[in-house]
Protein backbone atom coordinates (compact mmCIF):
# COMPACT_ATOMS: atom_id res chain seq x y z
CA UNK A 1 0.00 0.00 0.00
CA UNK A 2 0.92 3.44 -0.75
CA UNK A 3 -0.58 6.72 0.79
CA UNK A 4 -0.44 9.91 -1.03
CA UNK A 5 -1.36 13.13 0.97
CA UNK A 6 -2.57 16.10 -0.44
CA UNK A 7 -2.61 19.79 0.95
CA UNK A 8 -6.69 20.21 0.89
CA UNK A 9 -9.07 20.56 -1.91
CA UNK A 10 -8.12 23.33 -4.21
CA UNK A 11 -11.37 24.32 -6.51
CA UNK A 12 -14.17 22.81 -7.52
CA UNK A 13 -16.20 22.14 -10.17
CA UNK A 14 -19.79 21.34 -10.87
CA UNK A 15 -20.63 20.27 -14.19
CA UNK A 16 -24.03 20.39 -15.58
CA UNK A 17 -24.23 17.76 -18.66
CA UNK A 18 -27.29 18.15 -20.71
CA UNK A 19 -28.70 15.67 -23.21
CA UNK A 20 -26.05 14.39 -25.77
CA UNK A 21 -23.38 15.36 -23.78
CA UNK A 22 -20.88 12.18 -22.76
CA UNK A 23 -19.95 11.61 -20.04
CA UNK A 24 -16.53 10.75 -19.41
CA UNK A 25 -15.65 12.87 -22.60
CA UNK A 26 -17.14 16.02 -20.75
CA UNK A 27 -15.45 15.43 -17.12
CA UNK A 28 -12.33 14.88 -19.45
CA UNK A 29 -12.51 17.84 -21.37
CA UNK A 30 -13.48 20.07 -18.29
CA UNK A 31 -10.81 18.96 -15.84
CA UNK A 32 -8.33 19.82 -19.10
CA UNK A 33 -9.89 23.64 -19.28
CA UNK A 34 -9.67 23.96 -15.85
CA UNK A 35 -5.98 22.71 -15.77
CA UNK A 36 -6.65 19.91 -12.83
CA UNK A 37 -3.56 17.51 -12.57
CA UNK A 38 -4.77 15.60 -9.76
CA UNK A 39 -8.53 15.79 -8.77
CA UNK A 40 -11.94 13.54 -7.20
CA UNK A 41 -14.49 12.92 -8.77
CA UNK A 42 -16.52 13.01 -5.31
CA UNK A 43 -20.46 12.86 -7.06
CA UNK A 44 -22.33 12.19 -10.34
CA UNK A 45 -25.82 11.55 -10.53
CA UNK A 46 -28.01 11.84 -13.66
CA UNK A 47 -29.72 9.91 -16.71
CA UNK A 48 -27.93 8.06 -19.86
CA UNK A 49 -29.46 6.64 -22.65
CA UNK A 50 -26.22 4.86 -23.41
CA UNK A 51 -23.95 3.82 -21.77
CA UNK A 52 -20.24 1.35 -21.61
CA UNK A 53 -18.75 -0.10 -18.54
CA UNK A 54 -16.44 -2.68 -17.94
CA UNK A 55 -16.26 -5.26 -15.12
CA UNK A 56 -13.87 -8.04 -13.71
CA UNK A 57 -14.55 -11.10 -13.85
CA UNK A 58 -11.96 -13.24 -12.83
CA UNK A 59 -9.52 -12.84 -9.77
CA UNK A 60 -6.13 -14.08 -12.08
CA UNK A 61 -3.63 -12.32 -14.05
CA UNK A 62 -4.33 -10.83 -16.52
CA UNK A 63 -7.73 -9.94 -15.47
CA UNK A 64 -10.69 -10.96 -17.81
CA UNK A 65 -12.90 -8.47 -18.46
CA UNK A 66 -16.92 -8.45 -19.17
CA UNK A 67 -18.25 -6.05 -21.42
CA UNK A 68 -21.58 -4.23 -20.60
CA UNK A 69 -23.43 -2.52 -22.94
CA UNK A 70 -26.85 -0.38 -23.34
CA UNK A 71 -27.91 1.89 -26.16
CA UNK A 72 -31.06 3.21 -26.64
CA UNK A 73 -32.15 2.59 -22.74
CA UNK A 74 -32.99 4.82 -19.99
CA UNK A 75 -30.91 4.01 -16.92
CA UNK A 76 -30.15 6.18 -13.87
CA UNK A 77 -26.78 6.97 -13.04
CA UNK A 78 -26.99 5.97 -9.28
CA UNK A 79 -23.25 7.42 -8.40
CA UNK A 80 -20.07 8.01 -10.25
CA UNK A 81 -16.52 8.05 -8.50
CA UNK A 82 -13.34 8.54 -9.53
CA UNK A 83 -9.72 9.91 -9.46
CA UNK A 84 -8.24 12.32 -11.83
CA UNK A 85 -4.57 11.46 -12.38
CA UNK A 86 -1.83 13.44 -14.67
CA UNK A 87 -5.11 15.10 -15.69
CA UNK A 88 -6.77 11.75 -16.81
CA UNK A 89 -10.24 10.92 -15.02
CA UNK A 90 -10.53 7.13 -13.77
CA UNK A 91 -14.40 6.59 -13.15
CA UNK A 92 -16.60 4.13 -11.84
CA UNK A 93 -20.57 3.44 -11.83
CA UNK A 94 -23.34 2.30 -10.55
CA UNK A 95 -25.97 2.16 -13.28
CA UNK A 96 -29.82 0.51 -13.21
CA UNK A 97 -32.66 0.11 -15.23
CA UNK A 98 -35.87 -1.01 -13.67
CA UNK A 99 -35.18 -3.91 -12.43
CA UNK A 100 -31.82 -3.88 -11.48
CA UNK A 101 -28.19 -2.54 -10.46
CA UNK A 102 -25.10 -2.55 -13.27
CA UNK A 103 -21.32 -1.39 -12.14
CA UNK A 104 -17.96 -1.19 -13.61
CA UNK A 105 -15.39 1.05 -15.31
CA UNK A 106 -17.07 4.34 -17.50
CA UNK A 107 -15.88 3.55 -20.61
CA UNK A 108 -15.86 6.44 -24.11
CA UNK A 109 -19.43 7.01 -25.10
CA UNK A 110 -21.96 6.65 -22.60
CA UNK A 111 -24.95 9.68 -23.15
CA UNK A 112 -26.67 12.00 -20.78
CA UNK A 113 -30.20 11.58 -21.21
CA UNK A 114 -31.98 14.12 -19.39
CA UNK A 115 -29.05 15.35 -17.11
CA UNK A 116 -26.25 14.35 -15.09
CA UNK A 117 -24.78 16.56 -12.49
CA UNK A 118 -20.59 16.03 -10.95
CA UNK A 119 -18.64 17.52 -8.79
CA UNK A 120 -14.97 17.26 -9.13
CA UNK A 121 -12.61 18.57 -6.53
CA UNK A 122 -8.96 19.48 -7.18
CA UNK A 123 -6.19 18.06 -4.78
CA UNK A 124 -4.01 20.76 -3.89
CA UNK A 125 -0.39 19.89 -3.52
CA UNK A 126 -0.60 16.52 -5.23
CA UNK A 127 0.97 15.10 -8.48
CA UNK A 128 -0.60 12.06 -9.41
CA UNK A 129 0.36 10.05 -12.32
CA UNK A 130 -0.93 6.11 -13.25
CA UNK A 131 2.24 4.31 -13.98
CA UNK A 132 2.00 0.23 -15.33
CA UNK A 133 2.95 -2.36 -13.34
CA UNK A 134 5.19 -5.35 -14.15
CA UNK A 135 1.66 -7.65 -14.48
CA UNK A 136 0.23 -4.67 -16.73
CA UNK A 137 -1.84 -2.92 -14.23
CA UNK A 138 -2.14 1.15 -13.93
CA UNK A 139 -1.29 1.90 -10.54
CA UNK A 140 -1.57 5.43 -8.87
CA UNK A 141 2.28 6.57 -8.33
CA UNK A 142 2.69 10.00 -6.96
CA UNK A 143 4.96 12.47 -9.07
CA UNK A 144 7.69 14.34 -6.66
CA UNK A 145 8.49 17.84 -7.62
CA UNK A 146 11.76 18.28 -8.66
Amino acid sequence: MEVFTAEGFGRVLVLRLDPGDLLLESVAEAVASEGFESAAVVSGIGTLDRCYLHAVTTTGYPPLEQHLVWEDVPLELLSLKGVVAGGEPHLHAVVSDARSAYGGHVERGCRVLYLAEIVVAELRGLKLARVRDERGILRLKQIKNT
